[in-house]
């Protein structure tokens, strides 16, 4: 372990046991550096190009949204980040006005000029312009698409037919400045909750243009933006090092909790009206391997573990409480149930597993009523989740505690009836089963080389040789898979969803055609499922949308282009002097809201 140096604190805190009189200020104070590790590598910073939680981690306090989440609010409420107020909407949900915060200023850089640069309400067209760049292959693009943006899909087809630059000076009605300051969005269709997709970490960030020029477009590894930190330092999957911005406009930190939360209660108090951010540096070590990772954290290393591996959490929460040997040393814990799931997709693409035809149908749901997921929940995730019914997440509009699904349910005798009667048998008496056509039935699912990957394979091998299917693994890093999944170049693989909005229907975008090559890896379509989602968007909440959100459930069941294992329950672990962290219900956004006390315990430079 390394030497550690005791820090000086930059204010008093202001209640619980741990506040100390401030010291005066010193400019020999050692910086205070937030320390932890990412369990997956980032795939870059360029937000038009990124999808994956980790990188859009870090973007999130680099590139500032117009609208952002409570830090504490409980439910989630959306509150003004870089807008001055939230939107003006139209009394039919199309038209929505924003207006900015003067004197919010980007970090430097050369590309300015050596001159500050103001934030205005061209960046924020401009950042959104390039989503829909075919230079910049986004794949959130029809997420854009699907606003109706008038000239803004025209303006990309013009840039494909003709095969010359994207022209971001062409006129587009539906994405307007209106002043300096003003932005306005007329959008084609309703969309009640628009609010929503312009805020938190994947809410399209500002973009000064002279910067993605000036850097050939190569935004993912020179990101400038308007947030509390820059990026200093980056080894590609091994190190991220983010630094304060000295140029950042006077924020202070400010959330809203519940009255009866008294946990938010006593952080609002102690930190409220502190200036932004409260920690100079983060650095973020990449360790995919679960045991390194805990030690680092064991080692005193890391501040925080984020998601305790389920192998360790015996030894970290026995029963649901901080281990002895780690209450002593002042660890806190929290365990949570987040918006997320996880899944494995089935390529409908693929001539093997995908497809519509009954007996495809047929095997994909016999495939997912062999998966053991009280034993998988058991054994490889330690009874850290629940299992999952439908695609929709906890704590999202739409989901049911009380539903009950086939997903959930593990029935081999009804696996191999199915696959019986499709015409799925062994012909030859090898063990193995055949196609319907006869050809060899073989799944190819993609991994990682981690530990937490190589259990959940185990569990495959077992329950699809019990089935009499053969399976291979494909093994690659996260990242590599990732960028495979997007081009449709894997049979099945096994991943994570995390909720960045509290409307459910987000997450229905894996089933949605429109999205394929974004979000919908599976790449199923099936107009029944797209009219479901189309009419989702459109309609308010209540009791009609209810009922839309329950057909969705059923045929994501009937037609499962997925195979929905688990609500996966978080553990995080944090030491005693990180103070104010508290796992956002959405968005990523919280670096800059946490503080690191000596006075709590001994902390590094």
């Amino acid at each position: 372990m390394r030497r550690r140096q005791a820090l000086a604190l930059a204010g008093a805190l202001a209640a619980g046991p741990a506040a100390a009189a401030a010291p005066s200020a010193s400019p020999a104070a050692a910086p205070k550096v937030l320390r932890y590790a990412f369990p997956v590598a980032e795939t870059g910073f360029d937000p038009a190009q990124v999808t994956d939680t980790y990188s859009a981690t870090v973007n999130a306090h680099i590139f500032e949204a117009l609208y952002t989440y409570d830090y504490l609010a409980q439910p989630a409420r959306i509150v003004p980040l870089t807008a001055a107020a939230l939107p003006e909407v139209s009394a039919d949900w199309r038209t929505w006005t924003v207006r900015l915060r003067p004197g919010i200023h980007f970090a430097d850089d050369p590309a300015f000029g050596g001159r500050p640069r103001e934030l205005v309400a061209a960046d924020y067209r401009y950042a959104i312009l390039r989503y829909a760049d075919p230079a910049v292959k986004a794949p959130r693009w029809p997420t854009i698409a699907e606003w109706q943006l008038a000239g803004v899909a025209e303006q990309r087809q013009r840039a494909l037919q003709r095969k010359q630059p994207f022209d971001y000076d062409a006129e587009t009605p539906g994405l307007r400045v209106l002043d300096r300051y003003t932005l306005q969005f007329r959008l084609g269709v309703t969309r009640p909750r628009f609010v929503e997709e312009l805020a938190g970490s994947h809410g399209f960030g500002a973009i000064a243009r002279e910067v993605a020029q000036a850097h050939g477009g190569h935004i993912a590894e020179h990101p400038v933006g308007t947030g509390p930190f820059r990026l200093a330092r980056w080894r590609r999957s091994s190190l991220i090092v983010l630094e304060r911005n000295p140029g950042y406009r006077e924020r202070l930190w400010e959330a809203e909790p519940a009255a009866d939360d008294a946990e938010g209660q006593a952080l609002a108090a102690r930190l409220r009206g502190r200036r932004l951010p409260l920690v100079d540096r983060v650095e973020v070590s990449i360790i995919e391997e679960a045991q390194p990772r805990w030690l680092s954290f064991l080692g005193g290393d890391a501040d925080l573990v984020d998601r305790v591996p389920p192998e360790f959490i015996d030894a970290a929460m026995p029963g649901g409480r901080v281990a002895p040997y780690l209450a002593r040393q002042g660890v806190r814990g929290a365990r949570v149930l987040p918006p997320s799931i996880a899944l494995t997709y089935y390529n409908m693409d693929d001539p093997v597993v995908g497809g519509l035809a009954p007996e495809r149908v047929a095997l994909r749901r016999a495939i997912n009523l062999g998966v053991d997921i009280e034993r998988e929940i058991r054994v490889a995730r330690h009874g850290m989740a629940i299992p999952a019914q439908s695609p929709i997440l906890p704590g999202t509009s739409g989901y049911d505690p009380a539903l009950k699904s086939e997903m959930s349910r593990y029935d081999p005798a009804r696996a191999l009836a199915l696959l019986e009667l499709y015409g799925y048998v062994d012909r030859n008496g090898d063990g193995w089963r055949e196609q319907p056509d006869g050809t060899p039935l073989r799944l190819e699912i993609a991994t990682q080389p981690d530990g937490a990957a190589r259990r959940l394979n185990e569990l495959w091998q077992r329950n699809l040789t019990a089935l009499g299917i053969r399976v291979e693994f494909r093994s690659a890093k996260w990242p590599e898979n990732l960028k495979a999944a997007r081009a449709g170049k894997l049979m099945m693989w096994t991943l994570g969803s995390v909720a960045t909005q509290p409307d459910g229907q987000d997450i229905l975008g894996r089933y949605y055609g429109p999205r394929i090559q974004q979000q919908n890896y599976a790449r199923f379509k099936l107009p029944a499922m797209d009219a479901l989602y189309e009419r989702l968007s459109v309609l308010p909440d209540g009791p009609e949308r209810e009922a839309l959100f329950r057909q969705a459930q059923r045929l994501a069941v009937a037609y499962a282009p997925y195979k929905l294992h688990c609500h996966v329950l978080v553990t995080d672990l944090v030491r005693p002097q990180l103070v104010g962290y508290r796992r956002p219900m959405f968005g990523y956004e919280w670096w800059h809201m946490v503080d690191l006390d000596a006075a709590a315990g001994e902390v590094r430079a």
